[in-house]
């Protein structure tokens, strides 16, 4: 599975670390992405998310029937 956010598309970054040296090697920025429950027209549904969606509120969150306490 690619970590690519199914919202907004945000994928991957590539470019160079540099050390104090300034010698050059490649890296990888990730994005910050959570497997979240969201409600489709068939269900409750995994997708994967970016936090700034969530933070902006872009994507619906499914509340889990939590058992009362006895």
């Amino acid at each position: 599975m690619s970590r690519v956010c199914t919202i907004c598309s945000k994928r991957p970054m590539s470019g160079n670390q540099i050390s104090k040296s300034f010698r050059h090697t490649k890296r990888r920025w990730l994005p910050n992405l959570q497997r979240v429950r969201v409600q489709t027209e068939a269900g409750p549904k995994r997708i994967r998310v970016c936090t700034k969606c969530l933070k902006s509120g872009k994507v619906a969150k499914v509340i889990s029937k939590m058992p009362s306490p006895v």
